[in-house]
């Protein structure tokens, strides 16, 4: 126990990327729109994920290496696919977290600073954290905020149970496939169901960041047991936060708003219905406090995952940089510089953002898991250590899950 409790981290920094935007805000609309009909939808991406998360840390204690790396020995144009894929996506993704954020904080703490101020002082702030505390700050803070946020739900289900709400039987809607509308909800509530994929790609590297900082590499089977923790951890609080929807807000009338504060407000209120009006700042802060971690954890994944890629795919111009990590400065600069422009000139509203960036991240999950099967299933993984024949069949049955659905979406939107 007190070796797991050593090599305790990576799995949770998973986790704090993960319970953000999908869980706080897409598994709580999933709750309050449609009741428990999406359990099974969720329980469903959880299951039909969780082997291109899991090779993520198994490549890493493995081989050594990241994922990246693995993609380069395939061949360089899987690099190059993924850093596309990446570049691409990284911008909408962090804005939509970004504007989550600002949205909670704005509400907590009664700020009046408008959007685009208040999200170049969040990005500035975890700029900062992320240059002083590095690694190692974003693996001690993320384990109190998790737990934190946990004990809240958890406590703040069963006693949502015991709530007498004011049905409108109008408002009590189901989901339908037949409905365009609700196909496209559930395909942007599994696009970040539990994470995006390229979330594998950030914990092979925290699995490495964290074997450097205890100085040794835990074994396979230790490695992916820490890991499950996350992994469950997050699907279970998933379902949590939709049986909050479900249970507070459902059949009553109240929609939640497309405004990140007013939603904020009506997240909070939830909660506060559930457990008292004396929980309002431990939820609060619990919210806030996770949003931070995700938009820090975000903001420190994506210069990480690319200087990899780059220098595999710029190896001439790698060899010849005295300090390589000014290349993961550029590409933090890129993505700051990137994701306030798109916040100043495309942001409408908090709802749209979440759905573009979650829909985006379900279009792209075929090639990102086939990717990742491909760089396990390679004939330079150590033996003993690529997947067995059950992961193997699930992640096919993934990968044709995530195909057949972006091809329904495409279809929809092109035919219909």
């Amino acid at each position: 126990m007190k070796r797991f409790f050593k090599i305790l981290g990576p799995g949770l920094l998973y986790a704090g990327a993960a319970v953000g935007v999908s869980h706080l805000i897409q598994s709580t609309r999933a709750g309050a729109m449609f009741d428990f009909d999406l359990v099974w939808i969720l329980i469903l991406a959880n299951i039909l994920k969780y082997p291109f998360f899991e090779y993520g840390p198994r490549y890493a204690i493995a081989t050594g290496n990241n994922l990246v790396d693995g993609y380069n020995i395939v061949g360089k144009w899987a690099v190059a696919l993924y850093a596309f894929v990446t570049f691409f996506s990284m911008f909408i993704f962090q804005a939509a977290i970004t504007v989550v954020t600002v949205g909670l904080i704005t509400y907590v703490f009664g700020i009046s600073i408008n959007l685009v101020t208040m999200s170049i002082i969040v990005l500035v702030v975890s700029l900062i954290i992320l240059v002083f505390g590095k690694y190692s700050l974003l693996d001690k803070v993320i384990k109190y905020v998790i737990v934190l946020l946990a004990l809240s739900t958890i406590v703040a289900v069963f006693a949502a149970l015991g709530i007498d709400k004011v049905v409108d039987p109008e408002s009590l809607t189901s989901f339908t496939w037949t409905r365009q509308a609700d196909v496209f909800f559930m395909i942007a509530f599994v696009g970040w169901m539990p994470a995006p994929i390229d979330v594998s790609v950030w914990s092979s590297m925290w699995n490495i960041a964290k074997a450097k900082e205890i100085g040794y590499f835990p074994s396979l089977k230790e490695g992916l047991n820490e890991f499950r923790v996350g992994y469950i951890g997050t699907a279970l609080l998933a379902l949590g936060f939709l049986s909050m929807g479900a249970l507070v807000m459902y059949g009553t009338g109240e929609e939640f708003s497309q405004s990140g504060t007013k939603f904020s407000e009506q997240l909070i209120n939830m909660y506060t219905k559930s457990l008292g009006e004396w929980a309002y700042w431990i939820v609060s802060i619990a919210a806030v406090a996770t949003m931070i971690s995700t938009t820090i954890t975000v903001l420190d994944a994506y210069p990480r995952a690319l200087t990899p890629a780059f220098k595999h795919l710029f190896g001439n111009r790698w060899n010849k940089i005295k300090n390589k990590q000014t290349v993961t400065w550029m590409w933090l600069a890129i993505l700051v510089l990137g994701t306030l422009l798109l916040i100043i000139f495309a942001v409408k509203s908090m709802g749209m953002m979440v759905t573009i960036a979650t829909t985006i991240s379900f279009l792209v999950a075929p090639i990102l898991a086939w990717l990742n099967y491909r760089v396990v299933t390679d004939k330079h993984m150590p033996e003993g250590s690529a997947p067995g024949l059950f992961l193997k069949v699930l992640s096919w049955v993934g990968i044709i899950f995530f195909i057949s659905f972006s091809l329904v979406y495409i279809y929809w939107e092109i035919a219909v």
